[in-house]
Parts: structure tokens; sequence; C-alpha cells
């Protein structure tokens, strides 16, 4: 599949539920970020794969000249609604994270919470980052740890996916410190922060029920399958996430990476 395909499928799929009731769960790591960019009024802002807008509405709320960017029209639309809600004006706009539609060196914050990562040409997307990123500017990236966490439901998942098109890069990857210091260490000075930002339920049926009502990747996948194997998806979802009960009912470790770059 080429990968222009793959990002019509990406903007169909990750728009294909209430990503905002999934976002609600990462409001840990979205106050981490922010509170490490020091911006404010006047500084150009871009948030790359913005989503349903948790980082660029707080950022235009602080004052910062804010477009917000993600492949998916319904995330943009639904991005719209929360910005109209808290009574800011940004731009926000469906395009590329793979090829930004913005001149050289044209923002002085860069930023991309747990999006940007799931681009499949990593080497395309981190060039795009440095290149819209002015010199001396921010960079900071929130980024899933390589193997634990969503890394490990994504792995329950993983036996019923369709393989990836060849090429396509490990999203997870971007939470190697090797793998960034590749994509990003010519063009930043990078600095890594570690945080954890579980994810609650008051049962794993009930986590189940969220990403499969709500998060785009497991709620297409589940709708792909037949009786069978979605019950058989189901049983493994629930025994994973059954690992996390603490008495009250489960709390998922998700950590995660933030990575702060200043623009060589």
């Amino acid at each position: 599949m080429p990968f222009e395909e793959l990002k019509q499928k990406q903007s169909a799929v990750w728009g294909s539920g209430p990503y905002e009731r999934i976002s609600e769960h990462l409001a840990i790591a979205h106050e981490h970020l922010l509170g490490e960019v020091d911006a404010g009024p006047g500084d150009r802002w871009l948030d790359v794969a913005t989503g349903t807008g948790e980082i660029a509405v707080p950022a235009a709320e602080g004052g910062a000249e804010v477009t917000g960017l993600d492949l998916a029209p319904a995330m943009i639309a639904t991005a719209r609604e929360r910005a109209a809600g808290a009574g800011v004006e940004l731009a926000l706009e469906v395009g590329d994270a793979e090829r930004l539609p913005y001149p050289d060196a044209s923002f002085d914050v860069v930023t991309s919470a747990f999006g940007v990562m799931f681009c499949p040409d990593q080497d395309a997307a981190a060039a795009e980052l440095a290149r819209v990123t002015r010199p001396g500017g921010t960079l900071a990236l929130l980024n899933w740890h390589p193997t634990r966490g969503v890394a490990e439901f994504f792995a329950v998942m993983r036996p019923y996916m369709p393989p990836p098109p060849e090429g396509a890069g490990n999203p997870f990857a971007w939470g190697d410190r090797d793998r960034l210091a590749e994509l990003l260490g010519g063009a930043f000075e990078l600095e890594i922060e570690e945080g954890d930002c579980p994810q609650p339920g008051s049962s794993a049926e009930e986590v189940w029920d969220l990403f499969t009502s709500s998060y785009g990747p497991t709620k297409a996948l589940a709708g792909s399958l037949d009786e069978e194997r979605r019950a058989a998806l189901r049983g493994d979802w629930i025994a994973y996430f059954e690992r996390f009960g603490n008495g009250g009912g489960v709390s998922q470790p998700r950590p995660y990476l933030l990575v702060l770059g200043r623009r060589r």
C-alpha cells in the first residue's frame, strides 16, 4: 500500500470516533508539555497532528499565535468547536505532517502530542518539524514509551491487524532515544523528560467499551473483524487490562517521553 493510500485510511480511522473522550485521559501529559514550553503573546506556535486541539487551544489562550494542523477533517472540526467554546481564535487546518504547507523557519514553537509519531514516513515528518522551526526555536513532542503502556496494548491488537505497508515506520520508535537522535539530533539540541499518564477505568470492560467507541484505531479494527475474531480480541484486551486492577477498577501505566529541542 503506498503511503498516500495509507494516510487516507489514517485520516478516516483517527476521525472515526469522538477522540476527545480519549484525550480527557491525556491531561497529565498535555499539562507536562504546556508547562515546559516558554511561549506567550506574539509567539508563532504550530501544533502538528493537533487532534481535537488539546494543546492548540490552551496555547492560544496563553496569547500565542497558534496554528493547528491534522490529517483528519473530523478532528479539525472538533478542535474548532473546542476553540469556539473557549472563546479563542486560532488557525485550524487539514494537512499532512509529512508535507507541512508553511515556509521555512516560520514558527517559534512546534509541538505534537502523541501525533506526529504515527506518520508512516518518519524521516519526512522529522525533516518537516526541523524545516518550519526557526533557529533558536522550540520543539516539544509527547511520544509513547517504545515497549510499555500504549505499545503493549497495540501489541495486543497486532495479531488481528493487517501487516503495515513495507517501509512504514514503527510509531513507537519515536520513544526510543537512539532513534530520536537519528531523526532530530542533527537539527535540534535535545533534552528528554519522562512521565506517566495512566489509563483509568471502572473495569477492563469499561476501557474496552471506551476504546471501541472512541479511539479510532481500536474502533476501526474491532469493526473490521467477524464476530469470532472480535470476541477473541475483546478477550485478549480485557485480560491485558485486568493485569492493572487496583481494587476499585483498573489503572494501566502509560509511560511517555517529553522530547524538548532547541533548533540549531
